[in-house]
């Protein structure tokens, strides 16, 4: 291994938030937060679809959080990514997205390159409805897998993102490609 690759094994999934600041809304909040919004059928219409792009709008969340409801044409999806120090919750409003994620904590900083040990991968299939909670440090993909239909989501995420982290991946091999802040993305 180069001095930039660290070895991670699997551990224990993190619980899906840590205390949060007083007023700060729980990740249980953000969940009904999302749950809630993705339920909202006009609101869920009003969004503009692109047949090539993924589209979103800016949402008002609970307690200071930052929300999306975003648009997913058929297989479209996110790479891999993280949030930071921001918990976050998101829902299917539309379709069925698939989340790939990791079950490890990633180091903060210091690293190019990781090899993920044998059983760090989960997956799941979010249909309409269904929605998820994470913790800070969280990492994942999010996926429409649909050959022909587009997916709809409402995100939320506390505190705002204050940047992602976007991977990489070839097999066990995870490399940092990018660091992306609010400006790159609002």
């Amino acid at each position: 291994m180069s001095q930039h690759a660290t070895s991670l094994p699997p551990t224990a999934p993190a619980p899906a938030s840590a205390p949060p600041a007083p007023g700060a809304p729980t990740a249980a909040e953000l969940l009904d937060f999302v749950r809630r919004t993705a339920a909202d059928r006009e609101l869920i219409a009003s969004l503009p679809l692109d047949p090539e792009g993924r589209t979103w709008v800016r949402l008002d969340g609970p307690g200071g959080s930052e929300a999306w409801l975003i648009g997913w044409p058929p297989g479209t999806g996110t790479g891999w990514h993280d949030h930071a120090e921001s918990q976050g919750a998101f829902a299917t409003a539309r379709g069925t997205l698939t989340e790939n994620a990791l079950a490890v904590r990633l180091p903060a900083s210091g690293w190019k390159t990781l090899e993920l040990a044998d059983g760090v991968d989960r997956s799941r299939r979010l249909g309409e409805g269904a929605g998820r909670a994470f913790g800070r440090h969280h990492v994942h993909e999010v996926l429409n897998e649909s050959p022909g239909t587009h997916a709809v989501s409402v995100h939320a995420y506390h505190p705002p993102l204050p940047l992602i982290r976007r991977f990489s991946r070839t097999g066990a091999v995870l490399r940092l490609e990018q660091v992306e802040r609010p400006e790159d993305w609002q």
